[in-house]
């Protein structure tokens, strides 16, 4: 098609196409940007945490009872919540992934850069020195919580150690870390290593599991983090964690609350601390999800909002063009050749809107990266949204164009 007469149109109605031109720059440079924040909130979403999360439950208690004797009391609540029909493992832990519980400290994989990380005072950051999540519990705790070992071997019985109040590990003989800190530490060759955390003596590294999410997420490159240690719980406070079948998960909480209340008729089992490990999860990712919602819609009702600029334009440009249109047509125009002005001008219109939306996407980027922890824009959102916008455009004036092509010439010619 001949673009001549379609610029020198457009030339004539130099500020009319100009705002739309940066409405379709804005609601790309938007769009863009916020498509890349709900990819990232959904990939969120579905982090997986390492554990087998539809077999597990937990309860939080509490026991306020100061002359019990904190790991007695809880060896005999194990012993009895193992014994409920369809438990298949409990066990005492610390934290769990997504709980919000965080404990870390700065940990080295060599002598050389605890010292140096000590001499600049800070671990994260340092050569070889990162800061993951620490996590305790009581013996049987990989296979209670599902963890795949991939090297090495679980702790022995005679590995673990009595934790103080507050689960404050003192020496421990060994560790289990996850793939993610062996590759950063020991760049993969983890198992028999030394592992310096916290100014504590070293401790030998026997295992590797695959994947345990931080219970408080971070950068994704650091949420793989973590750090198994041998501790049974020296605390009133303690977190019961039952693997059961998906579908015995709630009997198995209520029995397990009904036999620890029987056990201590005194301590505390929060109503709210009392859930699966899926409602834990939604619980943690619930503002995400509400983001989501709200940002998906934003974006809906942006693309909505350009459409009907582009549809309103174009049914004003179809009017005004009504005798010209009409001329066209009485000297041999199609109505094909009508729909295709119509659709070319707006191709071009939409084009230059895009370009300098992909500039305005990056500008943006920029911005959010600067205030907040954004990844940079990657380059595919850009054409994406190019093709959406065009699409868009196409769509939002293929009803003025039809209705432009359908007016009979001798009408067209006879208006005023």
């Amino acid at each position: 098609m001949n673009l001549r007469p379609i610029l020198s149109s457009l030339r004539h109605h130099k500020l009319t196409a100009f705002l739309l031109v940066l409405q379709v720059a804005l609601t790309c440079a938007i769009v863009c940007n916020v498509a890349f924040m709900i990819a990232n909130r959904v990939g969120q979403l579905t982090l997986p945490s390492g554990l087998a999360e539809d077999e597990l439950s937990m309860v939080h208690v509490v026991g306020i009872d100061k002359d019990d004797n904190p790991q007695v009391r809880h060896a005999t609540d194990l012993a009895a919540l193992r014994a409920i029909q369809g438990v298949h493992a409990a066990v005492a832990v610390d934290s769990l992934p997504l709980s919000r519980s965080d404990s870390s400290y700065g940990t080295c994989g060599s002598r050389e850069s605890l010292d140096q990380a000590m001499a600049v005072r800070s671990m994260q950051g340092s050569s070889g020195c990162v800061q993951p999540s620490v996590y305790s519990g009581s013996e049987g705790e990989l296979a209670a919580l599902g963890l795949k070992l991939v090297a090495g071997r679980d702790f022995l019985p005679d590995e673990y150690v009595p934790a103080a109040p507050g689960w404050v590990v003192a020496n421990v003989p060994s560790a289990i870390i996850t793939r993610a800190l062996a590759e950063r530490l020991y760049h993969g060759d983890a198992l028999g290593r030394d592992l310096y955390m916290g100014g504590r003596p070293p401790m030998r590294v026997v295992g590797v599991v695959d994947n345990l999410l931080r219970p408080r997420l971070r950068a994704p490159s650091v949420n793989q983090y973590s750090v198994l240690l041998p501790s049974v719980p020296g605390d009133s406070e303690v977190t019961y964690v039952l693997r059961s079948a998906p579908r015995d998960r709630q009997p198995v909480l209520d029995a397990a609350v009904d036999i620890l209340g029987r056990l201590e008729p005194s301590r505390l089992i929060p109503p709210s601390s009392t859930r699966t490990f899926a409602q834990l999860r939604q619980k943690y990712f619930q503002r995400d999800t509400t983001m989501i919602g709200l940002l998906l819609a934003s974006a809906l009702g942006l693309l909505f909002v350009t459409a009907l600029g582009i549809t309103g334009l174009a049914n004003f440009w179809v009017q005004q063009r009504t005798r010209s249109i009409g001329i066209r047509r009485a000297i041999g125009a199609t109505r094909g050749d009508i729909l295709r002005y119509f659709q070319t001008e707006n191709f071009l219109i939409v084009g230059a809107g895009i370009v300098l939306g992909m500039l305005l996407a990056f500008l943006l980027n920029a911005e959010l990266m600067q205030h907040y922890e954004l990844a940079r824009l990657p380059l595919f959102y850009l054409p994406m949204g190019a093709l959406v916008l065009w699409g868009l455009g196409q769509l939002a004036v293929l009803g003025p164009a039809l209705r432009a092509a359908a007016v009979p010439p001798v009408v067209a010619t006879r208006s005023t």
